[in-house]
């Protein structure tokens, strides 16, 4: 808008006219004052208030809801882990050892998931994120629980046939209990070396007795042994009884079975005698459990009585006769042909 002046010599208002620049200089401050105006504002607002601009307040709010519910699921995660892993305590401790089945590891209980960037994208949201940590606790118990899932299938495939188990352990006397023309020699633990002196472990149970007594099967199984040897343990047999169980039968004097047979209590394997690394006719009997050999007297009655055994016998070898097999037994041949067609 044009600005006019009284000019004293005519007395007439004219129109004078303003410098080019003045125009522009008064936009520039006008808008420096503007965004002054601005500055202060938000400067009082944020710094000496200290109120929360609306939209970073209905962010905070929703953050805020998110770590709620974030924390719910961390706390439902730490039940889930508790309840989890007293499963895997009586499974491993209870269930597994029940039949014969080693703990499954920690280290493949505890094991990572793969994938080098499956966790990419929540790394850029913060490696400490309280998100980035609940997704993979979450992972890893799913891992968990499948591992879990598998070694329970493991151990209800062996429920199935647990009526076997009564039948597979060995719990009887390996030789006929007749103290008469049995005798107890070397025992489980430490003794002196028979032959080269000085002390040494002993691994089994000797039964002296006259060479050609019969030798049994102490219960139902797979034979995965049948040497003829002249050192060490001689004439041996060893059978795999399923359940973590194997019983080894050293210096026979012959043998009555080979490997791949499939045996029943109270089946006669072998003779007593005095082949390999022996100072005279005895059988040395030994139980393995799970990897570790163990005291054969804690797995039998040798005060049974002799009918009681000689029943034993008879009708374990008429249900020979007759082709009935355990189905554990049957299980154990089957996996050590596949084993070695594979």
């Amino acid at each position: 808008m044009p600005k006019y002046v009284l000019n004293p010599e005519t007395l007439l208002y004219e129109e004078q006219e303003e410098p080019k620049y003045l125009k522009p200089m008064r936009l520039a401050v006008a808008i420096l004052a503007a965004v002054g105006f601005v500055v202060l504002y938000f400067w009082l607002y944020t710094a000496v208030f200290h109120w929360e601009l609306p939209k970073t307040a209905m962010l905070r709010r929703r953050a805020a809801r998110w770590e709620a519910r974030i924390e719910l699921l961390s706390n439902r995660l730490d039940l889930y882990e508790r309840t989890l892993t007293g499963i895997e305590q009586r499974d491993d401790q209870v269930y597994r050892s029940i039949y014969g089945l080693g703990e499954i590891p920690d280290e493949v209980k505890n094991s990572g998931l793969g994938g080098i960037n499956r966790y990419a994208e929540l790394d850029r949201l913060g490696a400490n994120s309280s998100l980035g940590w609940t997704v993979r606790r979450l992972d890893h118990l799913i891992k968990r629980a499948y591992i879990q899932g598998k070694s329970l299938d493991e151990v209800g495939s062996l429920a199935r046939t647990a009526g076997d188990m009564l039948s597979c352990v060995p719990s009887v006397p390996p030789v006929l209990p007749d103290r008469t023309k049995i005798r107890l020699s070397s025992g489980f633990g430490y003794r002196t070396d028979p032959v080269f002196g000085g002390g040494e472990a002993h691994a089994g149970q000797d039964f002296a007795s006259a060479t050609g007594t019969p030798v049994y099967a102490t219960g139902d199984g797979l034979v995965t042994m049948s040497e003829y040897r002249s050192n060490g343990y001689g004439n041996q047999v060893v059978i795999d009884h399923g359940f973590g169980y194997q019983t080894r039968y050293a210096h026979l004097s012959a043998i009555s079975v080979k490997e791949g047979a499939q045996v029943r209590r109270g089946e006669q394997i072998g003779n007593v005698g005095s082949s390999g690394k022996s100072t005279g006719p005895h059988l040395h009997y030994e139980v393995v459990y799970r990897g570790k050999h163990v005291n054969p007297m804690n797995y039998m009655d040798f005060n049974m009585s002799l009918d009681e055994y000689r029943s034993l016998i008879g009708s374990r070898q008429e249900a020979t006769q007759d082709g009935q097999r355990s189905g554990t037994t049957e299980l154990l041949r089957r996996s050590r042909q596949g084993g070695g067609n594979g």
